[in-house]
């Protein structure tokens, strides 16, 4: 005689609370309330001209199709100069980020010091970079270094907090265990938090990079040196044969960089 089966009770799926709720729809309902609202502020009922004015996009999509690498040496130097202000930049705002990040991270710096330190991050962070590209021009003249710089202060505010972040969530136990030695503040941060965070900082770095290598394309538009330069300069003369060479030779280098950067990120995660 078998004994009867007896089931465990199922628990009651989980319930969100009423609050959570109106929390919910006042969220997506506002979200959808100022895509509405901004429907027109936007330009968006003028999307027939795409089809009105197909005409003028096919002549000048024609001239796209045909590509002028007369110059192609000067193009591909110019690309090059560009790669390098946003290597240089990137460089400069990763020796800057590290020391805000530090001081913004509320489970290492005080509490008085993170929320000033915090708002330097937003400030850097909101500045474009066409508006401090073109401040260091007044600065330091035409040139590629007023992109390194544009580039170096407005990168510094992105990866400072995508830095800080990261140093809150790290584990706690190696940072007590050097304490427990009787280390000074800075030997918690050597040993205990840069060997936690230093991998993905680096992926941080080699995202942003990426990132800076078409930046420093658009400030090449205001004089900052590089490919943009030449971009707006052929644009202007609406030599769009040469435009379309120049187009391609970003997406190649940007392509370049990217799978180099994806091939340095796995070894380090």
């Amino acid at each position: 005689m078998t004994a009867p089966v007896t089931t465990a009770a199922i628990p009651a799926a989980p319930t969100k609370p009423l609050s959570a709720w109106i929390f919910d729809i006042a969220l997506w309902g506002g979200i959808g309330a100022v895509l509405l609202l901004s429907f027109k502020a936007v330009d968006l009922p003028n999307l027939k001209l795409l089809v009105t004015r197909s005409s003028d996009i096919g002549t000048f999509a024609k001239e796209l199709l045909h590509p002028d690498f007369s110059n192609w040496k000067m193009l591909v130097a110019q690309m090059w100069q560009t790669i390098q202000i946003a290597l240089w930049g990137t460089f400069l705002a990763v020796f800057l980020a590290v020391p805000l990040s530090l001081m913004a991270a509320r489970n290492i710096a005080p509490t008085w010091m993170v929320w000033p330190v915090r708002r330097i991050m937003d400030l850097l962070r909101s500045i474009p970079d066409l508006v401090i590209g073109l401040l260091f021009i007044v600065a330091v003249g035409l040139g590629p270094l007023a992109g390194v710089l544009a580039i170096s202060l407005n990168t510094a505010g992105v990866l400072a907090k995508l830095f800080s972040e990261a140093v809150e969530s790290i584990d706690k136990g190696p940072v007590e265990g050097v304490r427990a030695t009787g280390a000074a503040k800075l030997h918690e941060i050597v040993w205990g938090v840069f060997p936690q965070v230093a991998p993905l900082w680096t992926s941080f770095a080699l995202y942003r990079f990426e990132s800076n290598s078409r930046s420093a394309t658009v400030l090449g538009l205001i004089g900052a040196g590089g490919i943009g330069q030449v971009l707006f300069e052929s644009m202007g003369a609406f030599n769009y044969n040469q435009v379309s060479a120049i187009v391609i030779i970003v997406v190649v280098a940007v392509t370049l960089i990217d799978v180099l950067s994806q091939a340095m990120r796995k070894r380090l995660l």
